[in-house]
């Protein structure tokens, strides 16, 4: 097939949305499809080029940081991609359009759907539905509505990684076609055998919402207790709030800041690490749990949200904004070595039977037969 793709976020920009972009769009062309994307430019990135096989397309706009972008910037992709699109579109003659994000690559494809005809499904990613992330688009939401509405209602179909994320969005549209399918990641990403010492890990994007406060807090407890290194990787605007934190709380953390995805520091930080823990008041799917039981550690994350999707039974679960309950959490860990051990090797094995991309291209070559065959 001839697919387009849209993801305003593609590695290097972006974060866990931006891997599942890159991971789905390298197997599909693996799988013989023909794939080009569209996606935002930025400093000293090529213009077009061939990224494993992707036919990658940068727009010029406007964003200043590769962790975030805001409404602004956004618009300036949105203006930017329609003609480059509509420009593609009839060169090539796509089968389909493969969205990523309702906002802002949905406004493109309903924008490309109504001047040629290009049927587009949307997998959404968290903040792009009303009320996932009300600390940063709430406004956004409530003024766009409508054209939200729109876009959703335009799709074939839509596509949610999460239980949790498809209740959301049918909240704001109930007869939306929504089917889940999960994020993946590639098997040998990072190995579960290489011995494992006393580190915690945190890999996020620094916002107040995926609680590292609560983590820090929970830390501050622990402290002389036990002898564990503590790093933290992520970039974000609430970055240095969180050094400040720890800085008042006396607690000995790393800030490693952005790490690139495929950096030998990151692959030995999941490697190395026993403990990963995603302390998220509010989540999809996220990738990084995905990488940390490809790594076979044990993970603490927080329950009624897509985290515990995710980890199943293989991760303790702890309510959100619960900096006790993290602290009872790792305590639990560091006095049972074995079941930290057990965790990880659950955690493995759960990756391995349900969200390796070769088992997730298989959930979408399903949807993707609405628009032909798969090869």
């Amino acid at each position: 097939m001839r697919i387009l793709t849209h993801s305003y976020e593609f590695p290097p920009l972006g974060g866990g949305g931006a891997k599942v972009v890159y991971g789905l769009t390298t197997r599909l062309v693996k799988m013989g499809h023909e794939v080009d994307l569209v996606t935002m430019n930025f400093q000293g990135l090529k213009e077009t080029e061939s990224v494993e096989g992707i036919n990658v397309h940068r727009v010029p706009c406007f964003r200043a940081k590769e962790s975030v972008c805001h409404s602004p910037e956004m618009l300036s992709y949105i203006l930017a991609a329609i003609p480059r699109t509509y420009r593609l579109v009839k060169e090539k003659g796509f089968d389909l359009n493969h969205t990523h994000f309702i906002f802002p690559d949905g406004v493109v494809s309903y924008v490309i759907k109504k001047l040629t005809g290009l049927p587009y499904i949307i997998t959404i990613h968290g903040s792009d539905v009303p009320g996932y992330n009300p600390d940063r688009f709430a406004y956004q939401h409530k003024f766009l509505g409508p054209l939200w509405q729109r876009v959703v209602q335009s799709a074939s179909q839509i596509v949610s990684p999460s239980e949790t994320l498809k209740s959301l969005l049918h909240r704001h549209c109930s007869t939306a076609p929504v089917v889940n399918i999960p994020n993946g990641l590639l098997l040998n990403k990072f190995s579960p055998d290489v011995e494992k010492t006393n580190r915690i890990l945190v890999v996020s994007r620094m916002f107040a919402r995926k609680g590292i406060q609560y983590f820090l807090q929970a830390l501050a407890k622990l402290r002389g207790k036990w002898k564990y290194e503590v790093n933290i990787v992520g970039d974000g605007p609430y970055l240095s709030t969180l050094k400040q934190v720890a800085k008042d709380l006396q607690v000995n953390v790393k800030f490693w800041g952005h790490i690139d995805n495929t950096s030998r520091e990151l692959k030995e930080l999941y490697e190395t690490s026993r403990i990963f823990v995603c302390p998220s008041e509010s989540e999809n799917f996220p990738i990084v749990l995905l990488e940390a039981m490809g790594a076979g550690m044990a993970i603490i994350t927080t329950e009624n949200t897509g985290c515990a999707e995710v980890v199943g039974e293989t991760g303790i679960l702890v309510p959100s904004r619960n900096a006790e309950a993290i602290r009872k959490g790792v305590i639990s860990l560091f006095q049972n070595p074995e079941l930290c051990k057990n965790l990880g090797q659950a955690a493995r094995k759960r990756f391995e039977d349900h969200f390796t991309w070769d088992v997730v291209t298989k959930q979408y070559g399903k949807v993707y037969e609405n628009f032909g065959s798969m090869a």
